[in-house]
């Protein structure tokens, strides 16, 4: 990493062990990644160039004047996690079509990703006639309670909200999946990667590679105020077909020909 750059991870991340605090004495650039590194970022410095990397509509987060015009020192990409998140769950459905109960695990930490995701979910599951119950955990203990509750309501399907402190647990949503014969969908592929069942959102590797280019453009002396938020445009649907089976799930081949990949 320059010595020029500080990069806020997602909300989840830090104190995993894999990040420690960057000296800011140098720092020329900050690149936010998630919704809640960008508002503190946005909170901390008015003129600092900021390069975010959110889930929700910036504006109504307060991080720029318009998508056209930014007009501050913050600007970046939306990628839209959150508004895949009716469509996500018709791809749930459509990958178990005999679910009628749905467990949604959220982090009640994470309002900024929570308030839009139930905003998303329950209408859809109203109109594909599904009973969603909400389970709410933010720390890994909070997980296998979760789990141990959710698992007593007996549901056909687990939806994860996109969240970065899922993600950093993953192997444990995983295992506990799979533990509880449960077929899971998740926002991002890593968990897909690790044992999930499937996964649907916008690609974070288009993501951090677009963070980059707009980083690359502020060290060479742009302004932020002066570049558009970009909107995602990749978005990946990914399948575990060694999961499905596991589950005794037969997957539609439309699906399967859909899916951007199949993991063996």
């Amino acid at each position: 990493m320059s010595r020029s750059t500080i990069v806020l991870p997602p909300a989840g991340s830090i104190g995993s062990g894999r990040w420690r605090p960057i000296s800011c004495s140098r720092v020329s650039v900050i690149a936010a990644f998630g919704n809640v590194a960008a508002v503190a970022a946005k909170a901390a410095t008015q003129t600092l160039p900021i390069l975010f990397a959110v889930t929700e509509d910036p504006v109504s987060l307060g991080l720029v004047a318009s998508l056209s015009r930014p007009g501050g020192n913050a600007t970046g990409l939306n990628f839209f996690t959150t508004e895949v998140n009716a469509k996500r769950l018709g791809l749930l459905r459509e990958l178990v079509p005999a679910a009628g109960r749905v467990a949604l695990l959220m982090n009640p930490i994470n309002t900024l990703n929570t308030s839009a995701t139930l905003k998303e979910v329950e209408p859809a599951a109203r109109t594909l006639g599904l009973q969603i119950q909400v389970f709410n955990a933010s720390t890994s203990l909070e997980i296998d309670a979760a789990f141990a509750a959710l698992v007593a309501w007996r549901p056909d399907a687990l939806y994860v909200a996109p969240d970065g402190f899922f993600t950093s647990r993953r192997v444990q949503l995983a295992a506990l999946a799979a533990r509880h014969a449960l077929p899971s969908s998740y926002s991002v592929r890593d968990h897909v990667e690790v044992g999930g069942l499937m996964s649907y959102g916008a690609s974070l590797t288009d993501a951090y590679r677009q963070l980059g280019v707009f980083t690359g453009r502020i060290l060479k002396g742009a302004k932020p105020a002066d570049l558009p938020v970009v909107q995602a445009t990749k978005f990946e649907l990914v399948i575990n077909a060694q999961i499905a089976r596991m589950l005794g799930l037969n997957v539609a081949p439309t699906l399967l020909a859909t899916a951007d990949e199949v993991i063996e």
